[in-house]
């Protein structure tokens, strides 16, 4: 199961990954963009890695620069434990950050720049969620916000940059009293629930690259905050089927039939699953996911 809430908030921040094409246009160099997405999305990284050089050009170098944090984030979170590559993200997401805010600089009427900027904010957010660092995460959390927000002034046709303001929306609302209070102190906005909701599901529906992050960020609000079980797991299965390499999805899977749904023998088959794929090397890191399901099956029973 999810350690602690900490761990809970992290998972949700992925949702902040705010690198989808608008509805009405493309962002340059789409098609290589979403492919090293999803090979992010599929724990497949370091083929990632090497996409993302051959990426830029012809996208943006800025977009380059978000997805090499983007894929650090997403190998901090299938292991949060592990923090010897919490010095590489901070040190990708501040390149990305000043390559992106040196953009909007330079074309203040792009909405592509601001779209990107709020993007770069976003692995470091939820890395600072995860190791508790709520003020700096509030902080810059409301930076995405503004950013996507200016980029919809620009281009209200940029459908998935209602993504990220919907992950404000909603957290902002639904935060407990003590977050709250930091947001109060920080002078940063309120939110609402049933608007973020909206436009969290409106990207799942119609996103561009987002809607797999928009799925696991439902995922998340579903489980923890809107205690919706059954929606969450389909909405894990569905994660896991098209992405059966990554192994936080079957993972995720068999702690909540263990700890929401209170299902030991479905607990244990999913574990199986993923000792099973481990054995056959088909998940990334099959050592260590071995090790995990092997002793997590063997305390059920």
């Amino acid at each position: 199961m999810l350690k602690n809430s900490s761990v809970a908030r992290a998972c949700s921040a992925a949702a902040f990954l705010s690198i989808a094409a608008p509805a009405g246009a493309e962002l340059k160099g789409n098609d290589a963009l979403t492919a090293v997405y999803e090979l992010i999305l599929s724990a497949q990284f370091d083929r990632a890695d090497a996409e993302i050089r051959r990426a830029c050009p012809p996208a943006p170098t800025e977009a380059c620069r978000v997805l090499d944090a983007v894929s650090v984030w997403w190998r901090i979170q299938l292991d949060p434990d592990d923090r010897s590559r919490d010095r590489l993200l901070n040190d990708r997401a501040r390149v990305a950050v000043k390559a992106a805010d040196g953009w909007t600089r330079r074309e203040p009427a792009s909405a592509e720049a601001w779209f990107y900027l709020g993007a770069a904010y976003a692995p470091l957010v939820q890395w600072q969620v995860l190791r508790g660092e709520r003020v700096a995460a509030a902080r810059n959390g409301n930076r995405i916000r503004e950013a996507l927000e200016r980029a919809l002034q620009i281009d209200p046709a940029m459908a998935d940059a209602h993504f990220g303001i919907g992950v404000y929306e909603y957290y902002a609302d639904v935060a407990s009293a003590a977050a709250k209070v930091v947001r109060w102190l920080l002078w940063l906005p309120g939110g609402d629930r049933a608007d973020g909701l909206e436009r969290i599901d409106r990207t799942r529906t119609s996103g561009s690259l987002l809607r797999a992050e928009a799925d696991f960020q439902r995922y998340v609000i579903d489980i923890w905050y809107e205690h919706k079980p059954d929606e969450a797991l389909a909405i894990l299965k569905s994660l896991d089927a098209r992405y059966p390499e990554n192994p936080i999805f079957l993972q995720r899977i068999a702690e909540m039939y263990d700890t929401h749904l209170h299902d030991a023998r479905a607990s244990a088959a999913a574990w199986q699953m993923l000792i099973d794929r481990a054995r056959n090397d088909r998940v990334h890191d099959a050592a260590r996911v071995l090790a995990l399901a092997e002793r997590r099956r063997r305390a059920i029973f």
